[in-house]
């Protein structure tokens, strides 16, 4: 390959754009909304996720983007784009985004939950009876909790809410005197969004607050007649950028901060069509933002609202419910007997979070039980293992729980939590300066007939029962006196002073999880160049470090095949003839969000697999303490390359593939080969299998792996189409790869 001479042309050519490649992963979200075969409130609900990450985006990226600009900042992105360019591009991308959206809700959604019969409907079409009740509702219960506010000289505009909801009127006097006037109204959210009409017969019946509120607007402005009602809504930087090292106190400091998130400046306005120009203009001007940083939106704004329908009890609209697997357990037996058999892996949501709650429970009660140590970055608003937590330390155990109050948007979640451990007599740490506490630890200490002993669990996800439905998380539970220490020595770094980095099994950010993983890459280089067929398997969040980036184009350079398994940002460019020909990308948005970590160095024949809380991203690898750990058990470890990395790589139906253009392709079967989609493939063996047992001996493993006496599923098709894929680059590139491991799937 011809290296160009120009750093930025150069930069281009080696490196997809951060932002840009994160769009492009909300669009793949988007795309789950356009596929008809989506049951109806699927379709929905992917359309909120994908306004509510846009949201995201715009509060955090976009809004530092303009902070740099702001400060004149000349820096390129690793790609060569200098903020202002990026803007541009986001914009431009955006703005088509949100349009395919809207005509999905507005085209093919919407009437689609018409048909049946969920109606969200506009008041002008409401019998008479229903807009009585209506009337009276809103006279009642919305009228006196409603603050118009003037906008002219008098009263300059005032400071809107960040994603709140915004009503513009244009008014003029009914005498017929005076100027047209412009005032606002923020929709309180402290009132449904939805306004169920249970007297309308035949289906669920809602009406918008704002549809009432603009119906009844004249009360709202005695003498004058309301000409025009828009809605409009703002979204704000809201990036807290707390100075840890500057504060006394990290508990009051974010929590005075999270007042200040509505103080942001604007980044977006989103903004009805028919609002009229020279309100838009006004509002650009008081509100200091860009021209195109304005989204013209049909229908609802906050689309996010919607969501509750999805709750709705129309099981036929939706997708399938699921049991998950449980692990086996003799009537009576405690969680620490049956981890004392054998280590337990998770794969969550196909195995149940219980025995991760269990663990916690158990230990809060048993009298055995010493002391209990975890780490909490997010968990659910009523959440199970931090009451477990707080019932164990009333018992008298000493318990330590790690909080990250920074962890974004569950700030306030987390200083609640962190005060109601406190008072039930915790030791609470909010981890160290400068560093965000992103592992997922708890270690349970316990006295036994041999001595102390420690229980681990160890995971990908975050302690949340709830999440743990939805997302695919790998935990593993284990009584190792390796990973014990390891824990306990993590613990002791973050509450107390510690330089201690020797660890017996753990990779740990920021202290050597980065060189490790250097060691690990060049050690399949060696194995390589050396004709052993050096090979890597990674799934992650996100891919977007250069020097890890590098590391991949310099073992692909050697013959390393890698196949990169990559849910949301992929800064990586594969494909490129001379830098990254051995390199394939691929990305799995489906049902569940694919959040597991699992990475898989084929070591010559002496496989190697590491699970955790990271990703390849240089937030996680240098200004996070993570943690990697080892799964050892050799079933497990089997289980790991086959189930959770064979099957999405065997995928021809969610799988999209990155070419090196930078565009997202969807597999499709080759004539002949079976169909398979590895959620739904993971979900029916989860739904046929017996519970697990320890060591992750259970039937669907056991099949997967061609055991003695038991027939692989489905004759081992997937592996087959697999290697024919893998053979037919191998001709038209020529490369030396190793061998791929991937599962049998059954017909679907």
């Amino acid at each position: 390959m011809v290296v160009a001479k120009d750093a930025k042309l150069d930069a281009r050519a080696r490196f997809f754009n951060r932002e840009l490649s994160w769009l492009r992963f909300n669009e793949r979200v988007l795309e789950e909304a356009l596929k008809e075969r989506q049951p109806p409130l699927e379709r929905l609900k992917f359309l909120c996720i994908f306004g509510n990450n846009l949201d995201e985006f715009y509060m955090i990226r976009v809004a530092g983007l303009k902070q740099q600009l702001g400060a004149s900042v000349l820096e390129l992105s690793p790609d060569g784009m200098s903020p202002k360019e990026q803007l541009k591009r986001i914009s431009d991308m955006s703005h088509q985004l949100v349009e395919r959206k809207v005509r999905c809700m507005l085209d093919d959604v919407m009437p689609l939950l018409r048909t049946h019969g969920i109606f969200v409907h506009e008041y002008q079409s409401l019998p008479q009876e229903t807009r009585e009740i209506v009337d009276e509702y809103f006279r009642r219960e919305v009228l006196p909790v409603l603050t118009p506010l003037a906008v002219d000289p008098g009263h300059p505009f005032p400071h809107l809410l960040n994603l709140g909801l915004n009503l513009g009127f244009l008014l003029e006097p009914r005498d017929g005197e005076g100027e047209e006037l412009f005032a606002v109204l923020q929709v309180p959210s402290v009132l449904p969004r939805l306004i169920p009409l249970r007297d309308m017969v035949g289906g669920y019946n809602y009406l918008l607050l704002e549809n009432a509120i603009c119906q009844h607007a004249d009360d709202l402005f005695p003498g004058y007649r309301v000409t025009k009602t828009f809605p409009f809504r703002l979204t704000r930087d809201a990036d807290l950028g707390i100075a840890e090292d500057e504060a006394d106190d990290l508990l009051i400091t974010v929590e005075q901060s999270l007042r200040h998130r509505n103080q942001g400046d604007a980044v977006r306005l989103e903004i009805s069509p028919d609002a009229p120009s020279v309100i838009v203009d006004s509002l650009i001007e008081d509100l200091q933002i860009h021209q195109r940083d304005v989204f013209r939106i049909e229908g609802p704004l906050n689309p996010m609202d919607l969501m509750a329908l999805t709750d709705l009890d129309m099981p036929s609209l939706k997708d399938a419910s699921f049991t998950a697997r449980a692990i086996r357990r003799e009537s009576g037996e405690s969680i620490f007997a049956r981890i004392r058999a054998g280590d337990i892996l998770l794969h969550h949501p196909y195995d149940s979070f219980d025995p991760v709650l269990g663990l916690v429970s158990e230990a809060a009660d048993d009298p055995r039980v010493l002391a209990i140590k975890q780490t909490l970055y997010r968990t659910s608003g009523d959440s199970a293992i931090v009451k477990a937590l707080m019932r164990a330390a009333e018992n008298g155990k000493q318990v330590t729980a790690i909080v990250e109050l920074q962890a974004r948007f569950d700030e306030k979640n987390n200083i609640e939590w962190a005060r109601a451990l406190e008072e039930a007599g915790a030791h609470v740490i909010y981890g160290l300066i400068g560093l965000k506490t992103h592992a997922k630890v708890c270690l349970v200490v316990r006295r036994e007939e041999t001595g102390i002993r420690r229980y681990v669990h160890l995971g990908t996800g975050n302690y949340n029962p709830k999440t743990a439905r939805i997302y695919t998380d790998i935990g593993l539970m284990s009584a190792r006196p390796e990973l014990g220490t390891d824990a306990s020595e993590l613990f002791n770094h973050l509450t107390g002073y510690s330089k201690f980095e020797k660890w017996q099994r753990f990779l740990v950010a920021p202290h050597n999880m980065r060189t490790q993983l250097y060691e690990l890459i060049r050690r399949e280089a060696n194995h390589a160049r050396e004709g052993k067929g050096g090979r890597i398997v990674a799934k992650m969040n996100s891919l977007s470090d250069e020097r890890i980036i590098e590391e991949l184009y310099a073992a692909s350079q050697t013959g390393v095949s890698i196949d990169l398994i990559v849910r949301g940002i992929s800064c990586l460019r594969p494909g490129v003839p001379g830098l990254s020909e051995n390199i394939r990308v691929i990305s799995i948005v489906g049902r569940f969000l694919e959040h597991s970590r699992v990475f898989h160095f084929a070591n010559g024949g002496d496989d190697q697999i590491y699970t955790g809380s990271a990703d390849w991203m240089t937030r996680n690898l240098d200004r996070r303490v993570e943690i990697f750990f080892p799964i050892e058990d050799p079933a497990l470890r089997d289980r790991m390359i086959n189930e959770v990395l064979g099957t999405c790589l065997a995928d021809n139906v969610q799988a999209r593939e990155l070419k090196s253009d930078g565009t997202w392709v969807h597999r499709t079967p080759a004539e002949g080969e079976p169909s398979i989609e590895t959620q739904v493939v993971l979900l029916k063996e989860a739904r046929h299998a017996v519970p697990l047992e320890t060591s992750g001996l259970q039937s669907s493993d056991d099949s997967r792996l061609g055991k003695k006496g038991r027939k692989p599923i489905n004759g081992g098709q997937a592996a087959r189409m697999r290697n024919r894929g893998r053979r037919r680059r191998e001709s038209e590139k020529g490369s030396q790869t190793g061998p791929l491991k991937v599962p049998a799937a059954p017909n679907i």
